[in-house]
C-alpha cells in the first residue's frame, strides 16, 4: 500500500453520533418542551399511572396573588417541584395542586390606593362592590403568577388550582370558624393586640417585621402613698420615697394601672446626696428613690446624679404592700386618682431599666396577663380592674386619657404623633420625670405598610389556647405541642422553633377590621354577648357561601336570612369583622386535602400509609405552619401534616439582603430569559437551601459551567449509544471495569433514593455531578473510548460497555429529572423518541447483585496507581516530550504488595490510556516520579516502541504484522475484517 493509496479509516470507527446539540439554547428550547408536555398531557398521564399507589402529598402553601413572582417564589416552587417529581418517580402518587392566598390587606390596600388616587372614599362604596374589585385584582395576578410558575417547569394541576376566594373555599373557611364557635373555643375579648394605625386593623405576629426605630426613653417616679410595713418607722420612710420605672413608650403612661417588680431581685432605698445640682435637673438633694440594686448606678447616671447612697434594702414583702400614685394624680387632669398597686411579676428582670416595669394592661401582653391574673386580689383591695381604651383605631387618644385628647401616637402616614411629647411635658410639670433620652432599637413594623405599629387594647375575636376542649388538660396548646412531637421536621431545628412559639403564644386573635376576606360568621346576643350556637343557622350560612361566596354575609337582609324564623333579628348583632388571612390559609387542608378526591390522603392516624408534607420558608414557623397546626388541632385534634420542610432566604452574593436600593436583586424572569429555567433550578438543587443561600451573577455563571459539563457528558453518552443494538451481556461475562460501574450505580441508587426521601438535594446533585465529571468523563469513558470506537462489533468488551452506558444513561436521566426537568426530558427523548417523557418513568430498579464492595476496594487500589501514572505523563506533555499519552510507555515500579496484587491480570496500558506499560516490583531508580500521598508507586516515563496504528493511533510493535491490514494493530485488523465482511454482505 503506497502513501497515496492509504485508506481513510474514519468511516470504520464507531464515533459518537447524535443530533443532541452541545449548546442548550434553553431560553428558546424550554417553551417548546412545555408545549410538548401540554400536548402529551403529562399531568393527566401521571395521575392515570398512579392509581392505587400510596399518596405522597405536598400541600402547597399559597403564595399571595399581588405581583410578579420573585426569587423567593422561584426557590420555593422549584423545591416543591423537586419534591413532587422525585416522590412520583419513587413510586408514590405525588399529586401537586397549586394554590393562592387571595384575601387580606395587601390586596385591599392596593385597591384603596387606586381609590385615593381617584379621590374616592372606600367607605362610600358598597362593600360588595369593593370586594369585587379586590377579587378581580387577585384573579389578574393569579393568571400572571401561574404563567411564571409554569415557565419554571413546575408540574401540577394548573387548570384546577385551589383559591381561598373560591366560593367553596370561603364556605369551608366559614365552616371551620363555626366549629371553633360551637366547641366554645371562640370568644370575644378585650386585650392588647398589635395594631396598625396606618391600615386600621389588628395584625398577627406573622404580619410583623422588625426595623430600627428611635424611641424616646424616660425614667419616671411613682410616689408611694401607702406602705404596709409592720415597722412604722420603715413605713414612714417609704412614704417619702418613689418607685422609678423606665419605658420607651411615653405615650402609654395614661394607660398605667400598676407597676411590677420581682421577688427574685434585690431592691434598695437610695438617697440623692449631691450638692449643687444643675438647674435643668429634675432630681433634688434628699430625694428618696426605690431601685433594683444592680441598676441603681445606671439610673442615677441617666438622671445626671453623681452622689447618692444606699439607705437600706427594701424587701419583696414591703414592695408587695406598697401602693403608688399615678404621676398625673395631682395635675387636675381628672381620671388619674386611682391607686397604682405593685405586683410581683416573673417577667421582670434587672438586665436593663430600673427593676420596675411600668404596667399598662391595655398596651402589652405581659402587662395584660399579670393584670388579669391579679384581678381577684385587686378587686379585694378595692381597685377597679377595668382596662381603659386610651387609644382609638386612628391613633388618637380617647376620653380614657384625660387631658391628652387630640394628641396622636402614630399618624395615618406612620409618623410619630405628638403623644410622646405631650406626656413628657406633663411628667416634667408633675415633677415625675427624672431622666430623658433617645434609644435606637428594633421595633415592630407592619410588613405591608413598613410603618411602626402600636399595642392597643381593643375588642377582638380570639381562640383560647388554654381552655379545655374535650376534657381536662385537652387544650389547643397541649394538642398542638403533642402534634409537634409527632411531626418530622427537616431540618430538625424547626421543631424546637415551632414548639417554643406554641409554648409562649397568647390566645389566637382572629379578627381584622377590614372588608376583603371571609367574615367571622357568628351572631352575638345584644344583652348577654353570648355567641349563637345553632347548627341550622350554620348550615344556612355554609350553603349560601357555597352558592354565592362570602359576599352573601354583606348582602341586604343577610341577618334575617341566616337567623330565619327561629330568632328575632333585633336581639342579635351580626359580627362584621373579617377573619385573619392566616386562618384562611390555615384552613386550606380542610378544602384541599379533605375535599379533593384526587388528594384525600389516608394518614397514619387513620391506619393508612399516605404522607403529607408542608414546605415553606423558615418564617412560616410563625405563619402558615403555625396557623395550620392550630386550626387543625382545634377542629381535628392533630396536625394537618406528617412532615415540615423549611428553606432559608436568598441573599445577595456578598451575603447582604437583596434590595432595590443596593441594586443587588436577582429576578427569576431575567435569569430564565438569559440562561433558561434549568440553570435557575440547578442553583436551587445544588445550594444548601436549609440555610440562607446566596445568589448573584458569579454564582449563576458557576451553575452555567456545571450545567455545560453535565450536558456534554450526556451528549457523549447519546452519541455512543447511537451504535447500541440492545445486545445484553451476562453479568458474569462482563469485564471488571463494567462491573465496577454497575457497582457504582448500585451505590448511587441507594444514595439517591435516601437523599430524595431526606430532601437533601445538594448531596444528590454534588455526588451525581462528581460521578459524571470525574468517574465517567475523566475515568470510565476516557478508558473505554478506544474499545467503543475501535473494537470489532463482536467484541464482548464493547457490547458490555454499551450495555453499561445504557444503564448509566437511564439512571442519570431519571435521577436528575426532578431537578433539571427540561434537560433530562430533552435528553430522554433524544434517545427514546418524542412520544414519551422521562417524567413518566420510575427510578430504575438496580439489581442487588451489582453491588460488589470487594471489587470496588480492589479498583480503588488500581486507581491509586493510575493516578501516579497520569501525573507522570502530565509532566511529559507539559514539557512537550510527548503529545498524547498514547506516545508513552511508562515503567511503573510498585513495591507495595497489596497494590501489586490488585494490578495482577489487569491491562494497565488500557487503564492508563498508554500504548504500552511495564509493571515491575523492582525498586524505582533515583528521579522516578512519585506522589507524596501515595507510597510504594513510582513511574519512569519512556516513549512507546513500534509503529503508530493508522486507525487507533496506538504505537505498537505488532503494527504491520497483518498482511491484509499492514498499517494497523492486530486488534484493529480484526475489527476491519468484520466491518468489511458486513459491508460486502
Amino acid at each position: 500500500m503506497t502513501e497515496t493509496t492509504k485508506r481513510d479509516y474514519s468511516e470504520t470507527l464507531n464515533l459518537p453520533q447524535t443530533d443532541f446539540p452541545m449548546r442548550a439554547g434553553l431560553p428558546k428550547k424550554e417553551p417548546e418542551i412545555l408545549a410538548r408536555w401540554e400536548k402529551l398531557d403529562i399531568y393527566k398521564k401521571l395521575r392515570a399511572q398512579s392509581v392505587g399507589r400510596d399518596k405522597f402529598t405536598l400541600h402547597d402553601g399559597p403564595p399571595y396573588a399581588n405581583g410578579n413572582i420573585h426569587i423567593g417564589h422561584a426557590l420555593n416552587k422549584t423545591l416543591k417541584d423537586i419534591v413532587t417529581r422525585s416522590m412520583q418517580m419513587s413510586g408514590f402518587d405525588s399529586n401537586y395542586v397549586p394554590g393562592w392566598d387571595c384575601h387580606g390587606l395587601p390586596i385591599e390596600w392596593k385597591i384603596e390606593e387606586q381609590y385615593r388616587a381617584k379621590g374616592k372614599n372606600k367607605d362610600e362604596v358598597p362593600v360588595n362592590e369593593f370586594r369585587k374589585e379586590c377579587r378581580d385584582f387577585a384573579e389578574h395576578w393569579i393568571d400572571v403568577q401561574r404563567k411564571e410558575f409554569k415557565r419554571l417547569g413546575i408540574e401540577g394541576d394548573w387548570d384546577n388550582p385551589y383559591l381561598t376566594m373560591r366560593f367553596e373555599s370561603e364556605a369551608i373557611i366559614a365552616k371551620e370558624l363555626m366549629k371553633f364557635a360551637m366547641s366554645g373555643q371562640l370568644y370575644r375579648g378585650s386585650k392588647p393586640v398589635m395594631w396598625s394605625v396606618v391600615e386600621k386593623t389588628a395584625l398577627a405576629e406573622a404580619e410583623i417585621e422588625y426595623h430600627d426605630y428611635q424611641s424616646d426613653q424616660i425614667w419616671v417616679r411613682f410616689p408611694v402613698v401607702e406602705a404596709g410595713s409592720t415597722d412604722e418607722a420603715a413605713a414612714e420612710q417609704l412614704l417619702d420615697a418613689s418607685v422609678v420605672i423606665w419605658t420607651t413608650t411615653p405615650w402609654t403612661i395614661p394607660g398605667n394601672r400598676a407597676v411590677c417588680f420581682s421577688s427574685r431581685i434585690s431592691y434598695g432605698l437610695y438617697e440623692v446626696t449631691q450638692e449643687g445640682l444643675p438647674d435643668d435637673n429634675w432630681v433634688q438633694k434628699g430625694d428618696l428613690l426605690i431601685l433594683a440594686e444592680a441598676l441603681a448606678g445606671d439610673v442615677f447616671k441617666n438622671a445626671r446624679i453623681e452622689d447618692f447612697r444606699l439607705v437600706r434594702a427594701v424587701s419583696a414583702d414591703e414592695l408587695g404592700a406598697i401602693t403608688l400614685a399615678h404621676p398625673y394624680r395631682d395635675m387636675d387632669l381628672g381620671g388619674y386618682q386611682f391607686d397604682v398597686p405593685l405586683l410581683d411579676g416573673d417577667h421582670v428582670t434587672d438586665d436593663a431599666g430600673t427593676g420596675f416595669v411600668h404596667t399598662a394592661p391595655g398596651h402589652g401582653a405581659d402587662d395584660f396577663e399579670i393584670w388579669m391574673a391579679s384581678a381577684k386580689d385587686l378587686e379585694q383591695r378595692g381597685i377597679d380592674t377595668a382596662i381603659p381604651f386610651t387609644v382609638a383605631d386612628d391613633g388618637y387618644y380617647t376620653k380614657d386619657a384625660p387631658g391628652l385628647e387630640g394628641n396622636q401616637v402614630i399618624t395615618h402616614k406612620g409618623e410619630k404623633g405628638k403623644a410622646n411629647k405631650a406626656n413628657i411635658e406633663y411628667l416634667k410639670e408633675a415633677g415625675a420625670l427624672i431622666g430623658l433620652g433617645r434609644m435606637k432599637h428594633q421595633y415592630p413594623h407592619s410588613w405591608r405598610s413598613k410603618k411602626p405599629i402600636i399595642f392597643r387594647n381593643t375588642p377582638q375575636w380570639f381562640v383560647y389556647m388554654d381552655r379545655n376542649i374535650g376534657g381536662e388538660g385537652d387544650t389547643l396548646r397541649t394538642r398542638a405541642l403533642n402534634a409537634i412531637d409527632e411531626t418530622r421536621f427537616v431540618p430538625g431545628a424547626g421543631q424546637n422553633r415551632l414548639r417554643s412559639m406554641i409554648e409562649n403564644r397568647p390566645d389566637w386573635v382572629l379578627s381584622r377590621q377590614r372588608a376583603w376576606g371571609v367574615p367571622i360568621t357568628v351572631f352575638i346576643h345584644k344583652d348577654t354577648s353570648a355567641v349563637l350556637k345553632d347548627e341550622t343557622v350554620n348550615a344556612r350560612i355554609y350553603e349560601a357561601f357555597v352558592a354565592e361566596g362570602a359576599d352573601a354575609w354583606f348582602a341586604e337582609g343577610a341577618k334575617e336570612r341566616f337567623l330565619g324564623n327561629d330568632y328575632d333579628a333585633g336581639d342579635w348583632h351580626m359580627v362584621m369583622d373579617i377573619l385573619d388571612v392566616w386562618f384562611d390559609s390555615g384552613s386550606t387542608h380542610a378544602f384541599v386535602l379533605d375535599e379533593r378526591a384526587d388528594l384525600s390522603p389516608k394518614r397514619k392516624a387513620d391506619g393508612g400509609k399516605d404522607y403529607v408534607l408542608y414546605l415553606e420558608g423558615s418564617d412560616q414557623h410563625r405563619g402558615w405552619f403555625h396557623s395550620s397546626l392550630l386550626e387543625s388541632c382545634g377542629t381535628r385534634g392533630h396536625a394537618p401534616y406528617d412532615a415540615v420542610l423549611t428553606h432559608g432566604f436568598t441573599m445577595a452574593e456578598d451575603g447582604r439582603k437583596m434590595s432595590k436600593s443596593l441594586g443587588n436583586q436577582m429576578f427569576p424572569q431575567d435569569i430564565i430569559k438569559q440562561y433558561g429555567a434549568d440553570i435557575l433550578r440547578l442553583w436551587v438543587a445544588s445550594c444548601d437551601y436549609w440555610e440562607d443561600q446566596r445568589l448573584g451573577n458569579e454564582i449563576i455563571k458557576t451553575s452555567v459551567d456545571s450545567y455545560r459539563k453535565l450536558r456534554n457528558t450526556l451528549r457523549w453518552m447519546l452519541g455512543s449509544l447511537a451504535h447500541a443494538k440492545g445486545e445484553e451481556v451476562a453479568f458474569a461475562d462482563m469485564p471488571e471495569l463494567e462491573r465496577l460501574m454497575l457497582h457504582r450505580l448500585a451505590e448511587l441508587d441507594e444514595m439517591v433514593r435516601k437523599g430524595y426521601w431526606e430532601f437533601d438535594y445538594k448531596k444528590i446533585f454534588h455526588q451525581l455531578f462528581t460521578f459524571m465529571t470525574v468517574e465517567l468523563s475523566a475515568f470510565y469513558f476516557d478508558i473505554r473510548k478506544d474499545a467503543l470506537y475501535c473494537d470489532a462489533p463482536s467484541s464482548t468488551r464493547r457490547k458490555a460497555s454499551l450495555f453499561v452506558i445504557g444503564k448509566i444513561f437511564d439512571c442519570l436521566t431519571t435521577w436528575l429529572a426532578p431537578m433539571l426537568p427540561f434537560t433530562m426530558d430533552e435528553t430522554w427523548t433524544a434517545r427514546y423518541g418524542e412520544d414519551g417523557s422521562v417524567h413518566l418513568q420510575q427510578f430504575p430498579e438496580v439489581p442487588s447483585e451489582w453491588r460488589d464492595d470487594q471489587l470496588s476496594a480492589k479498583w480503588t487500589k488500581i486507581k491509586t496507581v493510575r493516578r501516579v501514572v497520569t501525573g507522570a505523563l502530565e509532566i511529559e506533555r507539559r514539557e512537550k516530550r510527548i503529545g498524547s499519552s498514547l506516545e508513552a510507555h511508562p515503567v511503573v515500579h510498585v513495591t507495595d504488595p497489596d497494590l501489586m496484587a490488585a494490578l495482577e491480570g489487569r491491562d494497565m496500558a488500557d487503564i492508563a490510556i498508554t500504548s504500552q506499560l511495564t509493571l515491575t516490583s523492582d525498586p524505582a531508580p533515583e528521579g522516578a516520579f512519585t506522589l507524596d500521598d501515595t507510597k510504594g508507586v513510582a513511574v519512569v516515563p519512556a516513549l512507546a516502541e513500534g509503529t503508530k496504528c493508522a486507525r487507533s493511533w496506538k504505537i505498537l510493535p505488532e503494527v504491520g504484522t497483518d498482511p491484509d491490514y499492514p498499517d494497523v494493530s492486530l486488534r484493529d485488523a480484526e475489527a476491519l475484517r468484520e466491518w468489511d465482511a458486513a459491508r460486502a454482505a
